[in-house]
């Protein structure tokens, strides 16, 4: 079925920096630099490399080849995609998970991208509280206060709150962005913003690394010391060099590193896949998926890296990073402020910190309405601005569903653990799957390599083909095992609280009845595709 794309992307340029722009976001410089800490440092940089050089980027180059194959056919969604790769009606439900993967994550992720907006502006207008040493209960108690932590509903009673004046913001101005279309939204917004971003952190970067020991009294929290924290291979003392070996025994570092990939990267999100379909036929996607990668890498590891954790160590002490590490929103929250407390013109420099987080934050959540715009668009033959506001109304409710549930951040913790962990494990694997047994490696490779300025290592046709789709199987079963199967029973585990607790039931119970209701609307999709395509048959 021939199909003309309705949108394409204007530059090469505009496409690289907004699909980089949809991989950073809040993982590259909170989660990543607390996982790193958490996991021995040093020793959290291997599984993570191996990870990114046996999933990330292949995975990387499957969506960009897919997305690019399906849009020179006139699909820009998954299940249209998978549709005419597969030649398959049944394939496209498969599809179903790269629309509510993107479409979940954005009703949790733009309320905490609206936490950064906040911040940053309760900084310029000097309205954050202050502490004293390294007590950081001022900031616990003001974020609880903030997002709603102690009570369900209590953000939506009484007068206005602060957090839903912000999120609505935050709210209006990704749908602004989308509405304007790909070129003239997503592409022209990402020019400017990522570049702002870089900027923004560099000069966090510099401030941090300019630091030296800003206590006589403490001469061991330095700037040197701080990076050996975040970066070192740690021998615990008295024991032989061989027990830099033990972290890798552990199956969770190979499970948290694999996750943060994923995460960091957006595969397994169904963006990369909808964004490389607006590419024309001959637009290289080997070289501009390594690009966009790259990118992304070099804010995760060299500037997210460089920043958090060192600066932490500095103010704080190792004791308060080691009990803040592996909680991005504990890391990012409750522990950096006091940090900028005692940072010298400080308050400048937590405005910079918490603008570039919501810049990155913005351009990852507006790469996540695309998907389904684009699903609505070319399955049921709706307009921009009825696509626009069937969504908007759609992911509204979703968000107030987080807000009104905001004691201890039940509702967004279980959508983020069972959309943002388990159905992009399963996405990325079928990804990676229907490229290279579905579409073929070798018609694959051959795809990809239409219009590319370099070839893709023919090692990673066994990668693509074998080792991706076992080390991916493989991961999940040991991600089931150790969440659901070993932890089960487990006061707090993800499943406990799913047997346990009502807000998490309620919450399993939206996200199942919006994945009946997508898949309903796939179905329908699919019926008048399949029209479509009889009548064209009959016409040829």
């Amino acid at each position: 079925m021939a199909r003309q794309p309705a949108e394409q992307w204007a530059t090469r340029l505009g496409v690289i920096l907004a699909v980089a722009g949809s991989a950073v976001g809040l993982g590259n410089f909170l989660r990543f630099p607390g996982l790193a800490a958490k996991y021995g440092g040093g020793a959290f940089m291997i599984p993570y490399f191996i990870s990114l050089l046996l999933l990330g980027i292949p995975i990387c180059w499957c969506e960009w080849t897919l997305g690019r194959y399906g849009g020179t056919r006139g699909f820009n969604s998954a299940p249209g995609i998978f549709r005419v790769l597969t030649h398959s009606g049944k394939s496209m439900y498969f599809g179903v998970l790269a629309i509510i993967v993107p479409l979940v994550i954005y009703m949790y992720y733009v309320f905490i991208e609206s936490w950064c907006l906040a911040y940053a502006w309760y900084y310029l207008v000097g309205e954050m509280p202050s502490s004293t040493g390294i007590d950081t209960t001022p900031y616990v108690d003001f974020f609880a206060r903030f997002v709603g932590m102690n009570e369900n509903g209590f953000l939506l009673e009484g007068s206005l709150s602060p957090a839903v004046v912000f999120l609505v913001i935050a709210f209006v101005l990704n749908f602004i962005l989308i509405y304007r279309g790909l070129s003239k939204g997503i592409e022209t917004f990402c020019k400017i913003a990522m570049p702002a971003l870089i900027i923004a952190a560099i000069l966090v970067l510099i401030r941090v690394l300019t630091l030296g020991t800003p206590n006589p009294e403490l001469p061991e929290r330095n700037v040197s010391n701080g990076l050996g924290f975040m970066w070192n291979l740690k021998v615990p003392s008295g024991e032989s060099f061989w027990s830099l070996i033990n972290p890798f025994t552990n199956p969770e570092i190979w499970l948290q590193a694999a996750g943060q990939i994923f995460f960091t990267l957006s595969v397994g999100f169904g963006i990369v896949m909808t964004y490389a379909s607006y590419l024309r036929p001959k637009d290289d996607v080997v070289l501009s998926g390594l690009t966009a990668s790259a990118t992304n890498e070099f804010c995760e590891v060299c500037l997210g890296g460089l920043i958090t954790v060192p600066a932490a160590f500095i103010f704080l002490g190792g004791e308060t990073i080691t009990n803040a590490a592996g909680s991005s929103l504990r890391m990012g929250f409750l522990t950096l402020p006091a940090v900028f407390e005692r940072m010298p013109i400080g308050h400048f420099f937590g405005f910079l910190w918490f603008f570039l987080l919501f810049l990155a934050a913005i351009t990852s959540s507006i790469s996540m309405l695309q998907p389904v715009i684009a699903f609505f668009e070319e399955g049921f033959n709706l307009g921009r601005r009825a696509s626009v506001t069937f969504l908007g109304l759609i992911s509204l409710f979703g968000s107030f569903f987080v807000v009104y549930f905001s004691k201890d951040l039940e509702a967004l913790d279980t959508m983020d653990f069972w959309v943002g962990q388990v159905c992009i494990f399963l996405l990325a694997t079928v990804t990676v799957i229907f490229f290279g047994w579905v579409l073929g490696i070798d018609k694959g490779f051959e795809e990809a390599h239409k219009g590319s300025r370099m070839r893709i290592p023919n090692i990673f046709r066994f990668i693509i083909r074998y080792v991706s789709p076992v080390y991916m199987i493989g991961i999940f079963i040991l991600f089931v095992y150790m969440n659901i199967i070993e932890g089960h029973s487990e006061e707090g585990s993800y499943i406990y609280r799913a047997l346990n607790q009502e807000v998490t039931q309620m919450t399993i119970g939206f996200i199942v009845v919006l994945a009946v209701f997508l898949t309903l609307l796939v179905h329908l999709a699919g019926r008048r595709w399949k029209a479509e395509s009889n009548q064209q048959g009959g016409q040829s």
